[in-house]
This record gives C-alpha cells, sequence and structure tokens, in this order.
C-alpha cells in the first residue's frame, strides 16, 4: 500500500512488514511514544490499527487539516475500501464496527451527506442548551446519589458516572420512555463493551422508539429528525440516533473522566476552571484519537509518502493535537483550535453542547462532594489500549460519605462550584457554569426524598432514573 521504509529504521517491536501496532496494551500503555515514532515518517506513517488491518495514519496537524478539509480528494464512503472489498479484512475484525459503512451521515458524501447533516444539525439546533445543563445536573445527580453514601467514601468514577451519565442525557433527549431507554442504554453500552448481540438490542430498541414517535410525536430529538424537510426513512432516522449515540456518548464519558482526573491531580494549578480542564482534555488526551477513516479518490502524495486511491487514511486526532511543532505556538492558537471534534464538512455536529455536558457534569460531581479526590496519582491511571479512544480505564476516588440520600431534583439555578457565591443565571440562559476553583463551597440543596429499595429493584438505569426524579 504505501512505500517501504528502511527495515534499520524500522522503530523496535513494529511488526516485519513495518507497520506500527495502534492496539494491545504497548499501545495502551504509552500512545504518545508510538506518535513521536510515527512521526518519523513524515506527515503520515503506516499503522495496523488491529490484527490484519492496514492503513494509512496521519500524524501532523497540518496533514490532518489538509485530508478534513478536503472532500474532493478524500471521500468517507468505506464500501471504497479496497482490502475489504478483496476480502483481506478478517470477518470478525474490532475494526469493521469502527470502519465498516452505515447508511449515515458519517459515512456519506456529496448531496447525501449535506441531507443527512442538514437533519442532524438541524435537529441538534432546536435542543434548549439551559434545558440541556438540567437534564445533565439531574443526570449527575441521579448517579451520585447511588455511591455517595458509601460507608467508605469510595467509588469508581468511570463505571459509576462516566459512563452512564451521557446515556442518561440522551435517552432523555431521545424522547424514551422507560423500558426503551433501558434497552437503548444495555444495547449502545453493549456494542462499546463487546457484548453478544448489543447491537440487535439497540436496533430493536430505537426501532420501537422510531414507531411510537410515529404514532405519537413529541417534542424531543427523535421526533424532530423524523418531521424534518429532509424527510428521512425510518432506517435513516434509526441511523442517525445510532451515530448519535455512538459518536456522542463514549467520547463524552472519556472527555468528563479525563477533565475529572486532570482537576483532581496532583499537578492542576489551583484556582483555575473546569473549562480548562476540559479543554486541556480536548488538546491532549482527545477523547477520539484515532479515527475519521477517508479514502482517496486518486493516489496521492502525503509529504514524502504516496497512498493509493481507496486505501484507508484515519486521522490520529491525539497526535495532531500534540504535534510538536503545533505545540511550540500553541498558546497563539484559539483555545478551540484543536481537532478533538473534527473539521471540515465532517466535524462534530454537537461541539458546544459536547463541551457544555463535560463541563456541567465535572461541576456536579465537584458541588456534591466537596472534598472529593482521587485514591492514586494522575500519572499512574491506566488508559484504555484501543487505538480508537483515549479513556481511562478505572478513575478511583474518595470522598466524606453523605448520611443521608439526596433528593431527585437537580438545582434549579446550575450554581457553579467556586469560593465566593455567584448570581444563578436566569431561566433560558445558554451559557455553561464556570468553576473557578478547587475551594468548596456548599451545593444546593434539592427537595428532600431519594431511591428507594423498590425503585433500586424495578428495571434498567433509565427506568430507575426515571422513578428516582419522580421521588419513587
Amino acid at each position: 500500500m504505501q512505500q517501504p521504509r528502511d527495515p534499520q529504521e524500522i522503530p523496535p517491536g513494529c511488526p516485519a512488514h513495518g507497520n506500527v501496532q495502534l492496539y494491545g496494551a504497548a499501545f495502551g500503555a504509552d500512545p504518545d511514544s508510538h506518535y513521536a515514532q510515527l512521526r518519523s515518517f513524515g506527515h503520515s506513517a503506516p499503522v495496523d490499527i488491529a490484527p490484519g488491518v492496514q492503513a494509512e495514519l496521519v500524524t501532523t496537524y497540518d496533514a490532518a487539516l489538509y485530508v478534513l478539509q478536503n472532500p474532493a480528494s478524500f471521500v468517507r464512503d468505506s464500501r471504497r475500501w479496497n482490502a475489504l472489498a478483496e476480502g483481506r479484512v478478517p470477518a470478525d475484525s474490532p475494526a469493521l464496527p469502527m470502519m465498516g459503512y452505515r447508511p449515515n451521515a458519517l459515512f456519506s458524501d456529496g448531496a447525501a451527506h449535506a441531507r443527512l447533516r442538514r437533519a442532524v444539525t438541524d435537529s441538534l439546533a432546536t435542543v434548549n442548551e439551559h434545558q440541556l445543563i438540567r437534564q445533565t445536573q439531574q443526570s449527575a445527580h441521579y448517579l451520585i446519589s447511588q455511591f455517595s453514601t458509601d460507608v467508605l467514601g469510595q467509588a469508581e468514577l468511570m463505571a459509576e458516572y462516566a459512563q452512564p451519565l451521557p446515556l442518561l442525557v440522551f435517552s432523555d433527549l431521545f424522547g424514551c420512555p422507560p423500558e426503551i431507554g433501558d434497552r437503548v442504554i444495555a444495547g449502545i453500552s453493549g456494542i462499546f463493551e463487546g457484548t453478544p448481540g448489543a447491537d440487535e438490542v439497540l436496533g430493536g430498541a430505537l426501532t420501537e422508539l422510531i414507531a411510537l414517535k410515529r404514532r405519537r410525536p413529541t417534542a424531543d430529538l427523535t421526533t424532530r429528525l423524523m418531521e424534518h424537510p429532509a424527510q428521512l426513512s425510518d432506517e435513516e432516522v434509526l441511523h442517525q440516533l445510532v451515530t448519535l449515540l455512538s459518536g456522542g456518548t463514549a467520547p463524552l464519558a472519556a472527555a468528563i473522566g479525563t477533565s475529572s482526573a486532570l482537576y483532581l491531580g496532583e499537578d492542576w494549578q489551583v484556582g483555575l476552571p473546569v473549562e480548562d480542564a476540559v479543554s486541556q482534555t480536548l488538546w491532549n488526551y482527545a477523547p477520539i484519537a484515532n479515527y475519521a477513516a477517508h479514502y482517496p479518490t486518486h493516489d496521492v502524495e502525503l509529504g514524502n509518502r504516496v497512498v493509493r486511491a481507496n486505501d484507508p487514511v484515519l486521522i490520529s486526532f491525539a497526535a495532531a493535537n500534540t504535534d510538536p511543532k503545533l505545540t511550540a505556538h500553541r498558546e497563539q492558537l484559539n483555545t478551540k483550535a484543536h481537532l478533538a471534534f473534527g473539521a471540515g464538512p465532517h466535524a462534530c455536529p454537537a461541539k458546544d453542547p459536547a463541551f457544555m455536558i463535560t463541563v456541567t457534569a465535572v461541576e456536579a460531581l465537584l458541588n456534591q462532594l466537596l472534598d472529593v479526590e482521587m485514591r492514586v496519582p494522575f500519572k499512574s491511571l491506566t488508559w484504555a489500549p484501543s487505538p480508537w479512544s483515549r479513556k481511562l480505564v478505572t478513575l478511583p476516588i474518595r470522598f466524606t460519605p453523605r448520611s443521608a440520600p439526596q433528593a431527585a431534583e437537580a438545582p434549579a439555578s446550575g450554581q457553579p462550584h467556586q469560593q465566593q457565591p455567584v448570581t444563578p443565571p436566569p431561566a433560558g440562559a445558554t451559557a455553561a457554569p464556570s468553576h473557578t476553583g478547587p475551594s468548596h463551597a456548599g451545593p444546593a440543596r434539592a427537595k428532600a426524598g431519594g431511591t428507594s429499595q423498590a425503585s433500586q429493584a424495578k428495571g434498567g438505569l433509565f427506568s430507575r432514573f426515571l422513578a428516582w426524579t419522580r421521588g419513587e
């Protein structure tokens, strides 16, 4: 596929054909050293993204922008993929669920992409930002209430908070009734955990949700997609919902976990706001680390390397954001110049809501667990050995246990956790709360109540959450 390198120059540990392995424990433990090796090839380098699956990985900021912003030469339709068409991709490859074609905006080009993306962006634009903050706060309050009374004052923040929180928010945004919401969460969680049959669970739940909204439309994201002037078919609606779920929940979970860990970490500067921790996460620990497969429409040169038409070119958002040529003058760049949300026609359509959800989630944690701290240093935390994402495996914390269950209702004001009291934003305000320091002012109290044993025993996560909001 690519021009081979001199074997004597191949970094230690690479396979015989010269490709760098971008998976496994060694990569997960130290991806930055792998990116440093890859940069020695030039703007891009040959990698194995999974066993038996080769790709060209773009590792510099300028080259990443060139590919992302050049849809005439680099398209997203993976049905063009040479190795897949020729039967050279293992049928059980973990790369297939990530790179295989789906009829959604992510894998389409030209007019088809414009139509689907417009439906998604227009529907997302109808989401009220203040209400989104309240939904995030309420989900956060529920999840924290489940572990905050632990007698040892300990919790594992990834599994108990960062991962389920976006799923609760999205199930609410989609207008899921309890039982369907439970299955949506089980399905999408199972897909990321590799659970057999998870695809079918998610597909069945979303099919039922779409049928329900056909009968009884309501003011939710699913209905807005279905009623959009683009007139999406039910199958198209389903695939856009899957894209929003998979492209939103896992990266958000990673961003919430890493941002919390950075803020609570040993090197965090006292007084900096939560927004800075989130921005640092997006720059240095891009939640979507390596993705966005493009297929050249013709043989192209990337620096001193030639990539053949229809061979996959992946973008290393992680490597591009930490490109040494960029970091030397990064302070002069706009704080949003990172590529964590992509760029060009396929850039994330929900980057502002994603940032807002992440900031709000970290704020809520600090507001409710006033003396929360990590049980291990930030530098000792373990990262998932995945080429696709930069996500903490666990985030162990400790805190002073609460003496009583917390209430169902999130504080209406979204009052930030900071040293001096601030005026709550007015109803309808769109700005995310601003956290200005690690001092521990008390959180706003919610109404009395809690999660009963009966509601805990009934239904899945979304059912229990909805019961909690009703004070059951």
